[in-house]
C-alpha cells in the first residue's frame, strides 16, 4: 500500500510540475501584456502535455568530448533527488515515521548540488563548468542561513518532526512573530532553487543557460522537472513552517499556490543580481539575522521554561 501511495504522490507531483510551468507562462504573458499559451486545448490547458511529449520524443544529441555515461546519468540523479524530498510530505499514518524530518530535508536538499556539478563537468564545456561552480558556491552559502533558520524553529518547537508544526501552530502561526526571518527564508529558497534573481547557474545572458547548455530532449526535461519539483516542495515547506502547517485543510494548498505565484512574480519583476552582491547578502545580511533569531528564540524558550517551572 505504501508503494502505491508513493507512486500516486509522484504522479501528482509530475502533473503539478507540468501545470506550474503553464501557470508561470500565463503569468509572465500577462505581465508582459501578451496572452501566453492559449492554442493547445481549452485556454492552453493541454500545453504541458504537448511540451512533455515534444521534449521526450526529440532526437537525443550529445557533445563529442563529453563523458558519455555520466552525461546521461546525471539528470536522472537530479530528478531522483528532487522527488526524494517528497517522501517528507506529512501524513498522520505512514510506513515511514519521519521524527527527524528536518534533518532529512537538510541532507537531501544539500545533495542537489552534486547533480549540477557533475552535469557541468561531464559535458566538458567552459560555460557549463562556470555555471556549476557558481551554483556550488551559491548553494553552500545559502544552505548555512537556511539551516540556521530551521534550527531556530527547532529550538522553539523542540521537535524535528514536521507534523509537530501543525500541532504547535494551532493557536498562532510562526510568521506572526518571525516576520523578518520569513522574508530571509523566501530569499534563501529562491537562491537554493536557482530561481531569479539568483539564477547564476543558468545565466542565459552570459553563460548561455549554464549547466544545461548541451542538454536537450529528455536530459533537459529531467533537469527542468527536478528544478520545478524543488520549487513546489520549498513552497510546501514554507507553508508548513510559517503559515500554519494545517496540511489536511484546503487552505493549506491555496497557500502553496500563493507561494508558487511569488516565485513567478519575483522572476518577472526583478533583474538578475550581481554575483558579489549575492555573496555579500548571504554572509553579511542573512547569516547575522539568522544567528540573532536563534538567540532570540533561545531566550524566549528559556524564559518560558523558567516561568513554567516556577
Amino acid at each position: 500500500m505504501y508503494y502505491i501511495t508513493s507512486l500516486i504522490l509522484l504522479v501528482f507531483v509530475m502533473v503539478a510540475v507540468g501545470f506550474y510551468t503553464l501557470l508561470e507562462r500565463k503569468i509572465m504573458g500577462y505581465i508582459h501584456i501578451r496572452k501566453g499559451p492559449n492554442k493547445v486545448g481549452i485556454f492552453g490547458l493541454f500545453q504541458p502535455f504537448s511540451d512533455g511529449a515534444k521534449l521526450f520524443l526529440k532526437e537525443q544529441v550529445y557533445p563529442m568530448n563529453s563523458n558519455f555515461v555520466i552525461y546521461y546519468v546525471c539528470p536522472a540523479l537530479g530528478l531522483v533527488q528532487s522527488l526524494f524530498m517528497w517522501v517528507l510530505f506529512p501524513y498522520y499514518f505512514n510506513c515511514i515515521d519521519f521524527s527527524y524530518g528536518f534533518l532529512f530535508f537538510l541532507c537531501v536538499s544539500s545533495l542537489g548540488v552534486y547533480s549540477l556539478i557533475i552535469c557541468g563537468w561531464s559535458s566538458n564545456s567552459i560555460y557549463s563548468i562556470l555555471g556549476c561552480m557558481r551554483s556550488v558556491s551559491q548553494a553552500i552559502s545559502y544552505e548555512v542561513s537556511l539551516s540556521l533558520i530551521l534550527l531556530s524553529f527547532f529550538f522553539l518547537s523542540d521537535s524535528y518532526s514536521l507534523i509537530m508544526f501543525n500541532c504547535i501552530q494551532n493557536m498562532s502561526w510562526f510568521i506572526l512573530f518571525s516576520f523578518p526571518i520569513f522574508f530571509c527564508w523566501l530569499s534563501c529558497s529562491l537562491a537554493e532553487t536557482n530561481r531569479s534573481p539568483f539564477d547564476f547557474s543558468e545565466g542565459e545572458s552570459e553563460l548561455v543557460s549554464g549547466f544545461n547548455i548541451e542538454y536537450g530532449s529528455g536530459g533537459f526535461a529531467f533537469l527542468f522537472i527536478s528544478e520545478y519539483a524543488s520549487i513546489i516542495f520549498m513552497s510546501l515547506f514554507t507553508c508548513l513552517i510559517f503559515l500554519g502547517g494545517d496540511f489536511y485543510s484546503f487552505g493549506f494548498f491555496i497557500k502553496i499556490i500563493i507561494i508558487c505565484f511569488f516565485f513567478v512574480w519575483v522572476r518577472c519583476s526583478l533583474p538578475r543580481y550581481r554575483y558579489d552582491k549575492l555573496m555579500y547578502l548571504a554572509w553579511k545580511c542573512y547569516l547575522p539575522m539568522a544567528l540573532n533569531y536563534i538567540m532570540f528564540f533561545l531566550v524566549m524558550k528559556t524564559m518560558y521554561l523558567y516561568h513554567f517551572i516556577l
